[in-house]
């Protein structure tokens, strides 16, 4: 199936599914989730976020995404995570990705409007769509610094949304990216008020860690894109021991293997979470 562009997939999102995007860093995670995707017939994000290049660099990994999603029988979009720089935004559009997150939420409002505007008008000549973010996610991403939480207001996603006109905006509500320390304490009182307020497709960030419930909770009140990346890393590591537990002569291919099923298993668990099951059929 043809790549899509993100902007596709969350347009048909309502209060019964969100879309799920995927962080992956090798060959292996993208063969997982595309797994998921096709057993599940889910429509799929398939991202890397700009913090984790050091380990995965994106002209190597980018053509590698693409391919995957070319070869998956869903509708598959390709994404940059928590782009930082122009450079790179511009490196991943060159590649083919079908949609860019420019995170400038480090920068004051008005910086972070000028900066993504540029990105926008950047992702149009490519036909490409773009993620936004304002407020502050908690926790760190792959090596970005680590952030605490500044809840997004009402008044500052209105404005954001109007001046740089993105297809997708993170909102920040309460979560964190890696592993909570602690329960979070999620804002579903301001995640509604900037749903009442914008049109815009609201995206979830720092997924992993959070109940079904907590989740139900976010894609009925305007979430329509989840970010989840810990748990697949985390799952995968899992399963790496899990193998050389059970099986101390495993080699390499054995542990190549365990990398995808891990991501598989956790892709599909927050699929079905997501309420994506069939979903694709939408989009065929």
């Amino acid at each position: 199936m043809p790549l899509v562009n993100m902007k596709e997939l969350l347009a048909k999102a309502d209060d019964s599914f969100a879309v799920g995007a995927f962080n992956v860093s090798d060959m292996e995670m993208a063969m997982g989730a595309i797994r998921a995707a096709e057993e599940m017939e889910a429509p799929l994000i398939l991202q890397i976020a700009e913090g984790r290049l050091r380990y995965s660099p994106l002209e190597l990994l980018g053509p590698v995404m693409i391919a995957a999603a070319r070869e998956c029988k869903m509708p598959t979009a390709v994404h940059l995570d928590h782009g930082r720089t122009l450079e790179t935004v511009r490196l991943a559009l060159k590649l083919g990705f079908t949609s860019v997150m420019f995170d400038g939420s480090h920068f004051p409002m008005a910086e972070n409007i000028v900066k993504t505007r540029e990105v926008v008008a950047l992702a149009r000549k490519f036909g490409a769509s773009v993620e936004g973010e304002i407020g502050s996610i908690g926790g760190a991403e792959g090596d970005m610094a680590l952030a605490d939480i500044k809840v997004t207001s009402v008044a500052e996603a209105q404005r954001f949304a109007t001046e740089t006109k993105v297809d997708a905006l993170a909102v920040a509500i309460g979560t964190a990216h890696g592993n909570y320390k602690e329960t979070p304490n999620l804002r579903i009182d301001r995640l509604k008020e900037i749903h009442a307020a914008l049109t815009t497709p609201l995206v979830l960030h720092g997924g992993t860690g959070l109940t079904a419930d907590d989740f139900h909770n976010c894609l009925a009140n305007g979430i329509t894109k989840i970010n989840i990346a810990t748990a697949s890393y985390d799952s995968s590591a899992a399963k790496i021991k899990e193998v050389h537990q059970l099986k101390p002569e495993a080699n390499y291919f054995d542990f190549s293997d365990a990398i995808s099923v891990g991501t598989y298993e956790n892709v599909k668990k927050h699929m079905e979470i997501f309420g994506l099951r069939g979903k694709a059929r939408l989009y065929l």
